[in-house]
């Protein structure tokens, strides 16, 4: 019967090549014999698996049903550690490479380059509703790292140049013996004293101390484009922070932050008010205009006999769409207002309706019926809801 190398590094059958590595990983650290003795056969199964799961040619033959190792011997390994996986080990355990005896493998990167790119940045930004939909040209302070202008990024002091590290000789990375259950392990770490450059500036600029930049704080204008909403960022290429060296800068991002406004609700392009109608005007109808976010004023009209709730929405009338520009709904929501207290002539008006109406207060039957858009109808929904 084949032997389920899945199951033995404990990965789905499906699993992506990097999940399948991260699995073996973590597996080989358990059951390394140096770190828990006596587990050698498992940690032999383990990285066997791995040796096959890592070859796609053996994986294709896994997937069919057989087994790419079968008559291979009770170890199961076929003369090397197939897909890095020797390699993966000392990775796990010993850093970046590393090799057996006094030769040594070493990681092969060499030197890294003492100029890298700069991080991104990142600003914040506040605004009202007016101006997430009208767009607005933001001036904004950065504090971040910029060019030395002494040194123009050389790191120098005047016309000195760098000199080879004497601890790596140049090479950016040492080697150091450790012994294992292999015998004798080469493991290579980054220079202590040049970091990985494998140079060292011996006379570094006075301004900078060598790293090539400052720190400053700058004042920058940022075009916010309307439509903006609270999480979003403008992202403005190559303004963040220069890299050590003078590498080139990163990004510069500005997140807004939108403040709540006194009368309107956003939902994305589509914004919400309340308008209080006098009961009079619920009854028999009118128009009004309202303020909007833009373009002045829009006409809503009531209808006559419009209920308490009842929402009117105009369209066109809310925020403009961050990237095409069509603007969203207004949704205005109708709260009808009962007077609390009335004049004489107030009192007789409304008796002489009341008169003259033929309806008047009744208790109805939470079934239905009358009740149906009510109280008892409102609250058996939303309990049957649950």
């Amino acid at each position: 019967m084949a032997r389920d190398y899945y199951g033995i590094l404990g990965v789905a059958k499906g699993a992506t090549d990097q999940e399948i590595k991260r699995a073996y990983r973590k597996k080989a650290r358990e059951l390394h014999p140096d770190v828990n003795p006596g587990q050698e056969e498992q940690f032999k199964e383990v990285s066997t698996a791995y040796e096959v799961l890592s070859d796609p040619e053996k994986r294709r033959i896994v997937d069919a049903g057989g087994d790419p190792l079968a008559g291979a011997g009770a170890g199961g390994f076929t003369g090397g550690f197939g897909g890095g996986g020797l390699g993966d080990v000392f990775e796990a355990f010993f850093g970046s490479g590393g090799g057996f005896g006094g030769g040594g493998f070493g990681s092969g990167r060499g030197p890294r380059s003492r100029v890298q790119p700069g991080e991104p940045a990142l600003v914040a930004v506040e605004l009202d509703l007016e101006e997430c939909a009208a767009g607005v040209a933001k001036e904004i302070t950065v504090d971040t790292a910029i060019l030395c202008d002494l040194c123009k990024g050389a790191g120098t002091n005047g016309k000195s140049k760098t000199i080879t590290c004497d601890t790596c000789k140049g090479a950016g990375e040492i080697q150091a013996v450790q012994r294992s259950f292999l015998g004798q392990v080469m493991t290579v770490r980054e220079c202590p004293t040049c970091h990985g450059v494998g140079e060292v500036i011996p006379d570094p600029c006075h301004k900078c101390g060598g790293d090539g930049r400052v720190r400053s704080r700058r004042t920058m204008t940022v075009k916010i484009p309307a439509g903006i909403e609270s999480g979003m960022r403008v992202r403005l290429s190559g303004q963040g922070e220069v890299g050590p060296g003078g590498g080139p800068a990163g990004d510069l991002y500005v997140e807004v932050s939108e403040h709540q406004h006194d009368v309107f609700i956003r939902d994305k392009d589509d914004l919400h008010c309340t308008i209080r109608v006098p009961i009079a005007d619920a009854a028999l109808g009118t128009e009004l205009e309202v303020d909007t976010i833009l373009d002045g004023t829009a006409r809503i009209t009531i209808a006559p006999g419009t209920q308490p709730g009842h929402v009117v929405t105009v369209r066109g009338q809310g925020m403009p769409h961050l990237n095409t520009g069509m603007r969203g709904t207004l949704h205005a929501h109708l709260d009808v207002v009962v007077p609390t207290k009335l004049d004489s002539a107030q009192t007789e008006a409304l008796k002489a309706f009341r008169a003259a109406s033929d309806t008047h207060a009744e208790v109805v039957s939470s079934a239905g019926g009358a009740a149906s858009g009510g109280l008892f109808s409102r609250l058996r929904n939303a309990f049957a809801g649950r």
